[in-house]
């Protein structure tokens, strides 16, 4: 009963910061930036709310948890190196000057600045929505369980209270509702999982003791055969943890900081948000072992013998924490899901309103039209993904590397080229945009879903090699874009 008032109250006030967001977002500038002129700490819990979902709370920590066993905790250990504090040393600071200085706001408009080519924008953000929607279909589908596993509510009618409250605050307030509740949210998944991780360290008798049961259990568990090699780890630490540097609702976060003197901070505050948060969802997954046995661990169905990897978090946090503290984790679970969720939106009805109708349709669309039209495609894209995710796809893991890899495949190079290398090319931008896309989908089918961040790593790989050799036999961009893209860098 307390999980269901705290619950209440939370999306009531989602609802409320909605409405108080709507107030100040006048135009498309705010609606989907605001207004470029967000802080250090707000930028930060952006930056790790958006990266940390039920995807990770409940995908990849029961999946990957009972299958690397403390081995899962080098993923934990990457994100936050690569994935948080290198994203933004490395990324941040060019991103907001370039961004700026080509008087851009998205992904695709910024391939299309910097390399002089309407193809690159209108295919990018062709890219960006088709394949974001598994990803943000995979979202719905986590919070689905989670609600169906520790509520009793029905998996349809759960993912139908996620749509509402998600479109409501986010289609009402856009970024500025977005960023203020990814603070509320961050603070709140800060309290839940340094709890949740003392209990359950409690119950599991101590750090060392429970580091220990972990490695001996997990032996019994998964056969020496089994267990996973290096690349199978290297692979999922590099998918989960560069994937971010090509994602564009990661790296619109750099597009909307208020000045440079925020990344500092903001770096910092996101390495220590993230080292709490990933390694207490990592470390949760790997105690499954201690607290599971081939009786207890939750199970596909009777008939179906296979382990159910996506209730295996759900069902040890209600198995072992007390009724409070349960409500205040699925509020974190929640919070991080909804913070990625808006952010998909976001990104994804971008690509179709700003990118493609405004920039290839009706490029003299007025400034009240383009943000009615951000509105809507931002309804539209939750309700398609609410249908994916009706689906049930059988591990939410696999759904999010397919779209993962893809995205970050296509876009990581050519973007990374378009920041540091201004001998890259328009040409070499496509040739790596279309063999990331290409190789990335290829392999995951062919290799299966147990290697689906192999693939994912290799489509992430393979358009570093591509854009510098195409570029190379390519005509040199012309020096007055470079002038302008470059300026002051």
């Amino acid at each position: 009963m307390f999980a269901i008032i705290l619950l209440v109250l939370f999306l009531i006030a989602m609802i409320f910061i909605g409405i108080w967001g709507m107030r100040k977002t006048s135009n498309l500038n705010d609606f989907f930036l605001g207004n470029r002129n967000i802080g250090p700490w707000i930028s930060a819990m952006a930056y790790g709310t958006t990266y940390f979902s039920a995807v990770m709370f409940i995908g990849f920590a029961g999946k990957l948890g009972w299958g690397l066993g403390l081995n899962v905790l080098w993923i934990s250990l990457g994100n936050t190196v690569f994935g948080a504090l290198l994203a933004w040393l490395v990324l941040a600071k060019r991103t907001r000057r370039m961004t700026q200085n080509l008087n851009v706001m998205t992904m695709p408009e910024f391939l299309q600045e910097r390399y002089q080519s309407k193809y690159l924008k209108f295919f990018s953000s062709l890219l960006i929505f088709f394949f974001l929607l598994p990803y943000s279909a995979s979202v719905f589908q986590g919070l689905g369980y989670l609600f169906e596993v520790n509520f009793k509510i029905n998996y349809d009618i759960a993912l139908l209270i996620m749509i509402l409250i998600t479109g409501v605050y986010l289609v009402l307030g856009g970024y500025f509702a977005i960023t203020l509740n990814d603070f509320i949210q961050g603070i709140i998944m800060l309290i839940g999982t340094v709890l949740m991780i003392g209990i359950l360290l409690g119950e599991g008798g101590g750090l060392m003791k429970t580091i220990a049961s972990i490695s001996q259990k997990y032996s019994e568990h998964i056969p020496k055969a089994n267990q996973p090699g290096f690349w199978t780890i290297a692979s999922l630490v590099f998918m989960t943890s560069f994937g971010t540097w090509g994602l564009p609702q990661m790296v619109q976060k750099f597009y909307a900081i208020k000045n440079e003197s925020v990344i500092p901070k903001a770096a910092i505050v996101t390495t220590f948000f993230s080292l709490i948060i990933v390694f207490s969802a990592y470390f949760a997954g790997a105690m499954t072992h201690i607290f599971f046995d081939e009786t207890s661990i939750p199970r596909i169905s009777p008939e179906d013998g296979r382990i159910n990897f996506d209730a295996l978090v759900p069902t040890l946090l209600t198995n072992k924490l007390p009724e409070v503290l349960m409500a205040v984790i699925l509020l974190l679970i929640l919070s991080a899901s909804m913070s990625t969720l808006s952010s998909l939106v976001l990104v994804s009805s971008s690509a179709v309103a700003i990118d493609m109708y405004k920039g290839h349709i009706n490029p003299n669309i007025s400034k009240k039209n383009s943000l009615l039209m951000m509105r809507f495609l931002s309804a539209l894209f939750i309700i398609i993904s609410f249908f994916i995710a009706k689906y049930k796809f059988a591990v939410i893991v696999t759904l999010m590397s397919l779209s993962w890899g893809a995205v970050a495949g296509a876009l990581m190079a050519p973007y990374f080229y378009g920041l540091y290398w201004k001998r890259a090319t328009k040409e070499g931008a496509f040739a790596g945009m279309l063999t990331g896309c290409i190789v990335s989908t290829s392999l995951f089918f062919i290799l299966g879903e147990s290697k689906s961040p192999m693939a994912s790593s290799i489509g992430m790989i393979t358009p570093f090699i591509v854009v510098p050799i195409v570029s190379l036999f390519t005509k040199p961009p012309k020096d007055g874009v470079l002038k302008k893209a470059f300026e002051n860098i």
